[in-house]
């Protein structure tokens, strides 16, 4: 077999991947750009919506949001339960397909109807959780710990890259095509992420990880549609990431809330609203994407998954006291790209690094559970906290220092999950692929 070229050799060292895995790395990148190109090009008009639904009544949203995640979830666990881990992902984002039809449909029939808004509001904030996470639980099931550790930030790089190009194509397209037009673009980048999940589970098939695993991942998961709820609660570690969750979750509400608010007051105008919107996202995902490509992968691999998890949530405490300080739009503006722009590079590739080291049934389920449902309680339980807090002061300032009493004990449990992760990692045995298949180097 001839040698890999020099270039090939330099781009392998660089971003610190195997020959035999660059392909799952272009497919894995490839899975989150589609996904993100098309929820991203979305998000702005979700955030549109919101506004238009009063910004009075947010709360509302988020609480319609939190019901319509428990009924979901049932619905998820039932058919993760019947079908093969490997078709799990293309069924699911088959239906998501069909209900962005719908939706376009109904742009087109009633632009204006405010109720039409905030179920479109609701059904975008449940499909954004549901089918990131789900998109995470097929690269935890499919890469080894070793792997994860210098290849997930890599992948998640393809989330940042879609994050960035569809601000901008929503920002470019929102006028021609109007919000029915970006719906229908969304859907057909949400199939071709199907066809990204299908590449990916064919090179496992041909590269397996162990004995057993094609084998394994051709059977359904078995259980009861709220297996994923009982297996939080029965283990330790993964409760304390449900708390990890509803502590990101809970900052992540305070700043939106304080978004609707700002952004209301200055752009009054719906297009323009969409325009600011996406500037964010791309700004957020531009920042992103450098940090994942080249430091997260480094970080992880020599500090720890620990260090992912708390630098930010530091980051983000020293921000909501210069909000308190200085509750200005442009300030407002930085802190919430910092945040998010961390959150996407360093937080959300560690909090997926946790779930490598459990079973298969918790990578699914349970981590849909605390992705889903907890995340989404977290958002109900904290904007009613957040609405009553600027009812009783009738100024933010309360909000953002309670902001920051959080964001310090979101660093502290992402400390503790960093530490346990480490110790499974190392009562863990590396998995042992058939005879034929030379195995990956570390």
């Amino acid at each position: 077999m001839s040698n890999p070229p020099p270039r090939a050799n330099f781009i392998a060292r660089l971003f610190n991947v195997q020959p035999h895995e660059a392909g799952a790395v272009v497919a894995g990148l490839s899975l989150f750009f589609l996904l993100f190109t098309g929820y991203f090009m979305l998000r702005p008009v979700r955030e549109t919506m919101g506004v238009a639904g009063g910004v009075d009544n947010l709360q509302w949203l988020f609480t319609g949001t939190f019901i319509a995640t428990l009924l979901a979830m049932p619905l998820f666990g039932w058919l993760a339960a019947r079908a093969s881990r490997r078709r799990i992902l293309p069924w699911t984002f088959g239906f998501f397909a069909s209900n962005l039809i719908v939706f376009a449909l109904l742009f087109l029939w009633r632009a204006d109807d405010v109720w039409i808004a905030r179920a479109f509001y609701i059904w975008l904030s449940v499909f954004n959780l549901l089918s990131i996470s789900l998109a995470w639980s097929v690269l935890a099931d499919l890469f080894a710990v070793n792997q994860a550790k210098r290849l997930f930030a890599l992948m998640a790089g393809g989330a940042s890259l879609g994050g960035l190009v569809g601000p901008l194509l929503g920002t470019l397209l929102v006028e021609p095509l109007g919000h029915a037009g970006l719906v229908f673009l969304s859907a057909a980048f949400l199939v071709g992420s199907i066809f990204a999940t299908v590449w990916l589970q064919h090179w496992r098939d041909r590269q397996p990880l162990r004995a057993n695993d094609v084998a394994a991942r051709a059977r359904p998961l078995g259980g009861n549609p709220f297996a994923g709820a009982t297996a939080v609660f029965k283990s330790p570690y993964l409760m304390v990431i449900a708390l990890f969750v509803v502590l990101l979750a809970s900052v992540s509400t305070f700043l939106y809330f304080e978004q609707a608010r700002l952004v209301a007051e200055h752009f009054p105008d719906k297009t323009r609203q969409t325009q600011v919107f996406g500037t964010i996202d791309t700004i957020v995902q531009s920042l992103a994407i450098l940090t994942q490509i080249f430091i997260t992968g480094q970080v992880a691999r020599k500090l720890g998954v620990g260090v992912l998890l708390v630098v930010v949530p530091i980051v983000t405490a020293a921000g909501f006291l210069w909000l308190a300080l200085a509750p200005t739009f442009a300030v407002f503006a930085v802190v919430m790209v910092v945040r998010r722009a961390g959150e996407y590079a360093l937080v959300r590739p560690g909090r997926e690094m946790l779930y490598t080291v459990v079973g298969d049934e918790e990578k699914y389920k349970a981590k849909n559970f605390n992705d889903t449902v907890v995340y989404r309680g977290a958002d109900a339980l904290s904007g009613w906290v957040k609405a009553a807090l600027d009812h009783i002061a009738q100024q933010p300032a309360l909000a953002m220092f309670i902001g920051a009493g959080i964001a310090l004990v979101w660093a502290g449990t992402g400390g503790w999950l960093g530490r346990a992760q480490h110790r499974r990692e190392l009562a863990t045995p590396e998995p042992v692929p058939p005879a034929h298949v030379a195995p990956a180097k570390p």
